[in-house]
């Protein structure tokens, strides 16, 4: 097609600061398709609580507002489902983009769709006995009706090949990338001392690991007795559970549960951060791990799929169902300094391999095989 493209963005699932991951994921990829792309039009679709502010300044981006208020996730669905495809057809869109999951079923034109993980398949434990028929329902149809799918990881493209028997020609993986804000800080944290305190970035959700993490860092006090351990991300379904650990191990000055916080605050705690955490049993691809390479952070994370292909050597690999063992390597990453040193000269190296301008890239040439194939 010589003409350029109608492109829809379905951002009508974000909530700032309330869902994650996806938040940054979908504000860093948009900002890279404006660096890259300068001849499509793109439609960002959004609800009343993330308003214009998502929408790259530039010519060919349009905000698409809506009159919706996505905190009420039935009225959301329902609101993708009827009124989005009107949407679509009254801008005569090219192709649907839904970075968050979740597609209109009867989009008038192709859809791509972007699975973070299948979760809800992987471990449906985790989830509310009232979230997880909106998940089954809606991922499936997802999965089925796009056009084209995006996993963020193999380990992710090779879940939705075992649970919804997707074949290869519909699925790209498309990596994320790490902010170059993080590369920054790496270079500044050269010269400022870092403080006594290891950081884990994590949402408060039992896969999370974070029980087990408390449990393990009260090990690590008695080897390290000047450490304090800093958990920065939203509160989840464990967030009690936690703090009750907390409490339990006698840790309560010790170890800090900051919820949400601006964007700034939590790069300050990257660049003072001593070591860095992240003993998740399940990701669908682990952002924050990249972030912490890149930062040059001296860093311990989950041995499994896709983190450990993700950070490679730069990383010491932890066993995340073995407390002893995260206790140990936490133990090596902060007291041991040739490994701190290996660890910090090789994390940038090995988080250069991630980009948003290559991911953005990536993702605008699925949109546009997407249309071929219609």
């Amino acid at each position: 097609m010589d003409r350029p493209l109608r492109i829809g963005v379905n951002a009508l699932y974000l909530i700032p600061g309330g869902v994650g991951g996806t938040e940054i994921y979908l504000r860093s990829l948009l900002a890279a398709l404006a660096g890259v792309d300068t001849r499509n039009e793109y439609f960002v679709f959004t609800n009343q609580e993330t308003g214009a502010g998502l929408v790259p300044d530039s010519a060919n981006f349009h905000h698409a507002p809506q009159r919706l208020h996505a905190r009420v996730r039935p009225l959301r669905l329902a609101w993708e489902q009827i009124v989005l495809p009107r949407r679509c057809r009254q801008l005569s869109l090219d192709v649907l983009f839904n970075p968050g999951f979740t597609t209109p079923l009867f989009a008038p034109c192709p859809a791509v769709t972007v699975f973070h993980d299948l979760q809800h398949k992987r471990h449906p434990e985790y989830f509310r006995w009232f979230d997880l028929p909106f998940w089954q329902l809606f991922l499936y149809w997802s999965a089925k009706r796009s056009t084209q799918l995006i996993a963020v990881s193999e380990a992710t493209r090779q879940d939705l090949h075992k649970y919804y028997g997707t074949n290869d020609a519909r699925v790209r993986v498309v990596p994320h990338g790490v902010d170059n804000v993080f590369f920054e800080i790496g270079r500044q944290r050269k010269t400022e001392a870092s403080r006594n305190f290891i950081l884990c970035v994590s949402t408060l959700h039992p896969h999370k690991n974070l029980d087990r993490l408390v449990r393990a860092f009260r090990k690590v006090r008695a080897a390290c007795p000047d450490f304090r351990l800093i958990i920065a991300g939203m509160h989840g379904f464990q967030t009690t559970a936690i703090e009750q650990t907390i409490a339990n191990c006698g840790l309560g000055a010790h170890v800090q549960i900051t919820g949400w916080i601006p964007r700034e605050e939590l790069l300050d705690l990257y660049l003072r951060a001593s070591a860095f955490v992240y003993p998740s049993t399940f990701e669908g691809f682990g952002m924050p791990v990249l972030e912490a390479l890149a930062a040059g952070i001296p860093s311990a994370v989950s041995n499994i799929e896709p983190i450990r292909s993700n950070a490679g050597s730069a990383a010491l690999l932890l066993d995340p169902a073995d407390e002893d063992d995260i206790a140990a390597k936490l133990i090596e990453v902060i007291s041991n300094p040739e490994a701190r040193t290996r660890l910090a000269e090789a994390g940038p190296k090995r988080a250069a391999n991630f980009s948003w301008r290559t991911a953005a890239g990536q993702t605008l040439s699925v949109l546009q095989a997407s249309v071929r194939r219609s």
